[in-house]
């Protein structure tokens, strides 16, 4: 792909401010998503490439098409200069164009527009859904920690956590160290929105601002953290939650759970030697219990660790080893630790997503609640009573 050919004859503008009658226009702006596919001419039959997708520039989102892209070169996350673009309106939404006319090539990130703090919208987390962008928020840091991912061969931090206003609570995902702090507030610019598993996640990179805010009117990560449990029947219309708190009886144990591998890489489980992503790997050994959970509204997973799975188990990773080794059936480890979880009452919170097999939590905390049985026998008998 060959550098755009600077001119000056068309305009340069921000992708908020395209207009059909502005057209062609130059661009610069970063590719989010993409797919190829081709086109049948009705005149000779023959197939025509084509390229579809999503441009950003952090003002705005638009639809671009494509045609006769180059074979190599493009890939999600690249940003373009696009000379002599065409513009055009589709179902009320200005939509690009890349023709034979249009000059496109690399260019720098440097090189996107910067956007002022007073052009920006302000939002609430509440109204945030992917894929929006050119909007600020205040909010409070409730956690974040970094953690090590591979992108393609290369290896970074990403700082992730959780933020929140007085409207609601969202993930965040900081591909910049921005030295955030749990319990500040934060006034965040050129951030943009987009999904994770099937929850909206805020996601800041070298473009976004992050601005430090003095008596800021948002909630103490200690309130948002100790709300009070829900039904599961309503975190399942929810669709899950960043902060969700559910309280219910274990019925079930669902594999794999118990002693299982992990890739020392990316922490993906490893089944017989292999890692989807590294390939043959040496997997290390780690504990875990995926629990059913049910209240009486519904029932839901919780993916609990090694050291709650020990902790209410009440046996560690070495011991679960020493009896597989004994006795190499992981099915009587499974037994073992729903022996010691079934039946008991559990208040969980964390982090809850749902797909097509329901609702998933991933925990924070987990605690043994126990049951006070004469008030709890009498709240029934009373309930029994006023039925009658």
């Amino acid at each position: 792909m060959a550098p755009a050919e600077p001119s000056t004859a068309p305009p340069e503008v921000r992708l908020r401010d395209l207009r059909p009658e502005t057209s062609p226009v130059e661009l610069v702006a970063r590719i989010v998503s993409f797919e190829r596919r081709e086109i049948t001419r009705q005149s000779d039959g023959s197939r025509r490439p084509l390229l579809s997708g999503l441009l950003s520039d952090g003002s705005a989102t638009v639809r671009f098409t494509w045609w006769d892209p180059p074979k190599e070169g493009i890939e999600r996350g690249i940003v373009l200069r696009a000379v002599g673009a065409e513009v055009r309106e589709f179902r009320g939404r200005p939509e690009v164009s890349f023709t034979w006319r249009t000059r496109v090539g690399p260019a720098s990130p440097a090189e996107m527009p910067r956007i002022a703090a007073e052009d920006l919208p302000r939002k609430s987390v509440r109204d945030l859904a992917a894929p929006d962008e050119g909007f600020r928020v205040e909010v409070r840091v409730v956690r974040v920690a970094p953690r090590s991912v591979t992108v393609g061969e290369e290896r970074r931090v990403v700082h992730d956590g959780l933020v929140a206003d007085r409207t609601g609570a969202i993930a965040l995902s900081a591909w910049s160290d921005f030295g955030l702090r749990p319990g500040e507030a934060i006034d965040i610019l050129g951030a943009y929105v987009r999904t994770f598993r099937n929850r909206p996640q805020l996601v800041l990179d070298e473009r976004s601002t992050v601005l430090r805010v003095e008596g800021a009117d948002l909630p103490e990560p200690a309130t948002l953290l100790a709300s009070a449990p829900r039904t599961i029947a309503r975190v399942e219309d929810e669709g899950g939650g960043e902060a969700v708190a559910v309280e219910g009886i274990v019925v079930g144990l669902l594999p794999p759970s118990g002693l299982v591998y992990r890739c020392p890489t990316c922490h993906r489980s490893v089944k017989n030697g292999l890692c989807r992503v590294h390939g043959a790997v040496d997997g290390q050994a780690d504990l875990r219990a995926r629990i059913v959970l049910d209240d009486g509204t519904g029932a839901l997973t919780v993916n609990v660790g090694r050291a709650d799975t020990e902790r209410l188990s009440g046996m560690t990773l070495e011991e679960a080893q020493r009896r597989l080794r004994e006795q190499p059936d992981p099915t009587l480890l499974e037994e073992r630790i729903f022996e010691h979880l079934f039946g008991r009452r559990l208040r969980v919170r964390g982090l809850g997503t749902k797909d097509d097999f329901g609702v998933t939590i991933t925990p924070e905390s987990i605690e043994t609640v126990e049951l006070d049985l004469s008030s709890t026998a009498d709240e029934l008998s009373a309930r029994l009573g006023g039925n009658r």
